[in-house]
Formats: C-alpha cells, sequence, structure tokens
C-alpha cells in the first residue's frame, strides 16, 4: 500500500531523512516512533507530499507522489499534530466542505458525518463556529475530515494530544476498526504505550534512519529484551541498533 524507496530529505545542512526505504501492507497499524529532530514528522510530511524528497521516490497503492500528486492524495487521508480548521467555519461546515474537496456524494457525506458526530460525540457543537472549540473538539473534528472520504493510507502525526481518556479510547479503536477493514495507518506518536497495544508493527527512525522495525516479538530480539517498547525504544535509540 505504501512503498517508500531509499528517500532522502536534508534542509540545508541538515540531513532530515536520509536513506529511508520501508513497506507497508493494506490493513498494517505502523507505529513510527523517534526522538525530537528525528525525521518523523518530514517523513510524514514526504508522503502526504506536502514537501518533496531530494532523492528516491514513493508510492502510494502504486501511484507516485510525485508524478501524479493529485491520484496520490485522493488515497490519503491526513492528521497532523496541529489541528488546523477554517475557524468561521461550524464544524458541520468544515466537513462538508473536505467531503465535497474529495468529490462524496452527497448522501454519503451526510452519512459519513452523522457516523462520525456519533463516535466523537459531538452533538450539537457540530453546529457552532470552529473557533469555539477547544482543541480536543478541534483534533475530533480533524479525525472525522481525514476519514470521510474512506482513504486507502491514513497519516497520524500524534493523534491523542488533547483528547480526553475517553476519545483516547475511541480513537484506539477506530484505528482498529479501520485497519480491520483495509485501510493502512501511518502513525507517528511519543505515546509509546499506545504505540506498543494498538500496531501491528513499529519502527524506530533516528538522526533521519530507519534505524530497526519489525513487530514487538522482532524489536525484542534485536534489542536482546524482554521489556516494554518503552525500554526497547531507549535502548536502540541511545546504544544504536545492532
Amino acid at each position: 500500500m505504501l512503498q517508500i524507496d531509499h528517500v532522502s530529505k536534508s534542509y540545508g545542512s541538515v540531513q532530515a531523512v536520509q536513506d529511508l526505504s520501508l513497506s507497508l501492507e493494506p490493513g498494517e497499524l505502523f507505529g513510527f516512533l523517534g526522538p525530537n529532530g528525528a525525521g518523523k514528522t518530514t517523513t510524514l510530511n514526504l508522503v502526504s507530499g506536502l514537501i518533496q524528497p531530494d532523492r528516491g521516490r514513493i508510492l502510494i497503492d502504486g501511484i507516485d507522489n510525485q508524478q501524479d500528486p493529485l491520484a496520490a492524495k485522493a488515497l490519503l487521508g491526513v492528521i497532523p499534530d496541529t489541528p488546523y480548521v477554517y475557524e468561521k467555519l461550524t464544524g458541520y461546515e468544515f466537513l462538508e466542505f473536505i467531503g465535497h474537496l474529495y468529490g462524496m456524494e452527497p448522501g454519503d457525506l451526510q452519512q459519513a458525518i452523522e457516523t462520525y458526530r456519533e463516535q466523537f460525540s459531538l452533538g450539537d457543537w457540530l453546529y457552532d463556529p470552529l473557533e469555539s472549540y477547544s482543541h480536543g473538539m478541534r483534533q475530533k473534528i480533524v479525525f472525522s475530515g481525514a476519514l470521510l472520504h474512506r482513504p486507502r493510507l491514513l497519516i497520524v502525526d500524534e493523534p491523542m494530544v488533547g483528547l480526553d481518556p475517553i476519545s483516547i479510547r475511541t480513537v484506539k479503536r477506530l484505528l482498529q476498526e479501520k485497519c480491520q477493514e483495509g485501510m493502512t495507518v501511518l502513525m507517528s506518536t511519543h505515546t509509546l504505550q499506545i504505540a506498543e497495544e494498538i500496531c501491528s508493527r513499529v519502527g524506530i527512525i533516528n538522526g533521519g534512519r530507519l534505524i530497526a522495525t519489525g513487530t514487538m516479538t522482532a524489536l525484542r530480539r534485536q534489542a536482546r529484551s524482554e521489556s516494554t517498547l518503552e525500554d526497547i525504544f531507549l535502548s536502540l535509540v541511545e546504544n544504536g541498533a545492532s
């Protein structure tokens, strides 16, 4: 579903991503982990087409996101670390706008809006201006907008920021359900406990390089540890992958 082939990206003298290769299968929930400045957000921006690589290529369901960016982006849902919204619109108007951008049929769009209104307990807040929303409420709207058109690949940067415990549980369940339906999720997070709980596979990036990838069993073997993902992560980042 997602193929990253030898991708590199630099900003001036800073090498943000170095010769990164990664392949994700349909239905996979992949946790993308790393310390601050490791290259996680740059990688997500490369996959989403917000920036272009210096070298390498990225295929989304076989479509090169540089050669055919519109077709590639039509398959994506993107949830950034900061929930950007048009503040003068209501939540409903914002979701309707997103649905129209993706060319959704009116009936399908209304059904999808109602589905996520219920799942995220938006209630009558959906008809209030977004400028009145808390950070957590904005995050729920952005989540809903990213899922409306049933993307093949969902890119999520720090999905739990600003969410209350009930909403966190909803998001975890929703991501797992979407993967069971065949959606692929690429999720960057610092919340290692959640990554360990819901991800089918994780990758660890440090200094722009992918230093480890695999299931928890594989990572424990690589780190020579039977401990938690947090301990494995710290061991691999501080001591280097072997």
